[in-house]
């Protein structure tokens, strides 16, 4: 009698690379979701809130272009910045910061379009301001230091509007 050799199947694991645990990244003040992130929303809202409150108190606003279009992207700012601020103060009080791609694409897009329009109507404002002031000499009939207060606030506004922006498409494009 011969002994036979035994030989027993072996099963091979498949191959797979090393399975790397994601990290995720830490969240930086004024990223979507954070304290800080509240507090910029909080000084774009209060800024064009003072703006728009001062512009609609002279009676001759309406009769220059620059100054309505003013009043609607510091009204678009406003909105948007309270329905975020709401947003903001939800993800702080369920400690969770905001993660979803298409939501921080949102609000980097947002950002985006309500603090060039927020710009771009601070500086015809300021234009507009600096005619009838210097130009025309016409501030004793016209109410030159609301429109300049108001023009100022728009800026304060949208200083604090763009680095929500910047975070947010930072966070968007660090995924």
């Amino acid at each position: 009698m011969m002994s036979r050799p035994a030989v027993h199947p072996v099963e091979v694991p498949p191959m797979t690379i090393a399975a790397v645990p994601r990290v995720r990244m830490k969240d930086i003040q004024g990223m979507p979701g954070t304290l800080g992130s509240l507090l910029l929303r909080l000084c774009q809202l209060v800024f064009a809130v003072i703006s728009i409150v001062v512009m609609l108190t002279t009676s001759d606003f309406p009769s220059v272009t620059a100054f309505c279009y003013l009043v609607a992207a510091v009204g678009l700012q406003i909105i948007w910045s309270f329905i975020l601020a709401i947003a903001d103060v939800y993800a702080i009080l369920v400690k969770r910061s905001f993660r979803n791609t298409a939501v921080v694409s949102l609000f980097a897009i947002g950002d985006g379009i309500t603090s060039t329009l927020t710009f771009a109507a601070a500086c015809a404002s300021a234009g507009i301001t600096v005619l009838i002031s210097n130009d025309l000499d016409k501030c004793k009939v016209n109410h030159c230091t609301r429109f300049m207060s108001a023009t100022a606030m728009a800026f304060l506004s949208w200083f604090a509007a763009s680095p929500s922006f910047f975070m947010n498409f930072w966070s968007l494009a660090s995924r």
